[in-house]
């Protein structure tokens, strides 16, 4: 709800980022007009920042300044509890922890050493199902989509796809069902709190996931969404489980490993190293993750 009249004084009061942050407190809620005129009146007598007199009340949290702060510098991210996308989305929730820096630094790694190349797509690979690919993809997603790349998340893990619940999708058509030929690029899903973010699941289980994936009609489609999106990042299966990350990976051109601390065999992570450069894909590069 909208407060005319108060969004004038807070205007008036104030420089124009210290008037949004006002407008913006008082639009989604966390500040009642009451509470508004209480830290205008502080802001003035002590010739401090509109959100510093609010927190200094009692009125709002830090974490409620550092969430309107990154609207106004369109960098999104959710408040903790706010949606229903999963806690694993560190990137999503709690993009100032040392975590996501590190993704952040991964970004740019990638950013220079593949997407500056002129590369769209890029397959996410890991030996073992409990290497931690499939949440290490979901994030790095995020944090290219806060870039303000167009960001597309595939699930291309047609055994054991785990996008749609950490994305909190219903389930529904998707990979298999385009490469099957019984859906169209509607199935595309846009993930409302983050404008640049979309993913397109792993739709319905298929018996035959490794011939999906080899056929002519992947090459195609990896074509089309390399041409409407800055980013393509690929969730594939687990090597173990089969040769679905060598066909995927030989699509998009590039895979970047991902390797658990103290779980992932470094002969099994050279082994698959050597069977991704064999079919065709460059190794960007590799990525160690904990827990």
């Amino acid at each position: 709800m909208n407060f005319p009249a108060l969004s004038e004084a807070i205007a008036a009061g104030q420089s124009a980022p210290e008037s949004r942050i006002g407008m913006i407190l008082l639009d989604t809620g966390k500040l009642t007009p009451d509470g508004a005129e209480r830290v205008l009146r502080m802001q003035k007598e002590l010739g401090i920042r509109f959100g510093e007199a609010a927190v200094r009340l009692g009125l709002i949290s830090e974490a409620d300044v550092q969430h309107v702060l990154a609207r106004q510098f369109a960098y999104p991210y959710l408040p903790k509890g706010a949606s229903a996308l999963s806690p694993k989305l560190v990137a999503a929730f709690e993009p100032f922890s040392a975590q996501v820096e590190a993704l952040r630094a991964i970004r740019s790694q990638l950013m220079l050493r593949w997407f500056a190349r002129g590369r769209r797509a890029l397959a996410v690979v890991g030996v073992g199902a409990d290497d931690g690919v499939s949440v290490f993809a979901a994030n790095l997603a995020v944090v290219f989509s806060q870039l303000g790349e167009q960001t597309l998340l595939v699930d291309a893990n047609l055994r054991s796809p785990r996008q749609h619940d950490l994305f909190a999708l219903r389930a529904h058509q998707g990979l298999s069902d385009l490469l099957a030929g019984r859906a169209e690029l509607d199935v595309i899903t846009l993930v409302p709190s983050f404008v640049d973010l979309s993913i397109l699941p792993a739709g319905t289980l298929a018996p035959n996931p490794q011939e999906l994936l080899s056929r002519a009609s992947f090459r195609k489609l990896n074509d089309q969404l390399e041409r409407c999106y800055d980013a393509v990042l690929y969730d594939v299966a687990p090597f173990a489980s089969g040769a679905d990350a060598l066909a995927v990976a030989a699509r998009a051109g590039g895979a970047l490993l991902v390797a658990r601390k103290h779980h992932t065999r470094m002969s099994a992570l050279a082994e698959l190293a050597a069977q991704l450069v064999q079919a065709g894909a460059d190794v960007v590069g590799s990525v160690v993750v904990e827990g």
